[in-house]
């Protein structure tokens, strides 16, 4: 039998809820389902082959993300068009909270270069958050150096117009949109190679067959530290983390040469919002971790706190400005 005082605090605890303001009845009612979240493998699309920028961050990210949850986060490198082929797959992924896109730059500069994608950032996707920050190394081959310092190439560019090339991830990434970006406040030519990633572009700097890349750092900062790629300055405003002894491009007598790397997460539209702010949490704790800083220093990258609306106000910011460039520096399609 009910007692008088059980009676009186369930009417109590009915009294207490139906008080509560509406956001914070949803609030409530929503830590429950989210609470088990994931309940299934989480598929994450890197838009790149394995061995790129993207990928280096991605990897050990979600290793400590499947490490912090119990549950395994899936990488799909789906490269090709500058990132442009992965991002539209990731466009169409189920919305059910276990689908993520780990994108970047390369999809703020990628409307300036592809006028029809499949795809909009903006209305196919739901911003997470920015993960990682890097600036743009210039590489070279470290046994057979287009230059030994930034000034000895500028000095060799300039008396020998169009005789280096440098590789890129593809046309439209923010490989390509650096090396652009340096011609035109240089005033130097420099023959662009286009690859399906910046993999394979490295492979083939290391092996000769191209003579310099604007890598981000990420991608580049083992085959520094190896001694395979020889690093002649950062795009960056201060030194790099972990890399104190490169100098940076302003240092060097460009100063205006600044270019980051960025990388960040998105869901597609219509995740739910308890996912997503799940997922955001998830990631504020794992980029705390010990495991995350060391390895962000050592890729050379700072640790952004921007995240949801204000990312998505972010990459808006970048897309406008990489426009601007693509149009005053002339790049096309190749």
């Amino acid at each position: 039998m009910t007692t008088g005082r059980t009676r009186l605090a369930c009417a109590a605890a009915a009294f207490s809820w139906a008080c509560l303001p509406a956001w914070a009845q949803t609030a409530t009612s929503a830590a429950g389902p989210s609470a088990g979240w994931p309940t299934k493998p989480v598929t994450v699309i890197v838009p790149f082959p394995a061995g790129g920028g993207t990928d280096a961050f991605a990897r050990p990210l979600f290793a400590q993300l499947s490490k912090q949850l119990g549950k395994q986060f899936v990488i799909d490198n789906k490269g090709g068009a500058g990132g442009t082929v992965g991002a539209a797959l990731a466009a169409r992924l189920p919305a059910d909270g276990h689908s993520f896109f780990m994108g970047g730059v390369h999809h703020a500069i990628a409307p300036a270069m592809y006028p029809k994608l499949d795809y909009s950032l903006e209305a196919d996707f739901i911003p997470v958050g920015l993960v990682s920050s890097v600036p743009q190394v210039i590489v070279v081959n470290a046994s057979r150096p287009a230059a030994s310092d930034l000034p000895g190439l500028l000095q060799r560019l300039r008396s020998k117009p169009g005789q280096l090339n440098y590789g890129s991830a593809g046309n439209g990434t923010s490989h390509h949109l650096a090396g652009e970006l340096f011609k035109l406040q240089t005033k130097t030519f420099i023959t662009h190679i286009p690859y399906r990633g910046a993999g394979p572009a490295l492979q083939d700097l290391m092996a000769g067959q191209v003579d310099m890349m604007f890598d981000g750092l990420g991608s580049s900062a083992a085959h520094i530290r190896s001694g395979r790629l020889k690093a002649l300055a950062v795009a960056g405003e201060r030194r790099a983390p972990g890399f104190p002894d490169i100098p940076t491009a302003r240092e060097l007598g460009v100063p205006d040469y600044v270019v980051s790397t960025w990388y960040g997460l998105w869901a597609p539209k219509g995740t739910p919002r308890e996912s997503v702010e799940r997922m955001q949490a998830e990631l504020k704790k794992a980029l705390e971790s010990p495991e995350l800083k060391a390895a962000w220093t050592s890729l050379g990258s700072e640790t952004p706190n921007v995240w949801g609306e204000a990312f998505g106000a972010y990459a808006a910011k970048e897309t406008r400005r990489w426009a601007d460039v693509v149009k005053s520096s002339g790049a096309r399609m190749e």
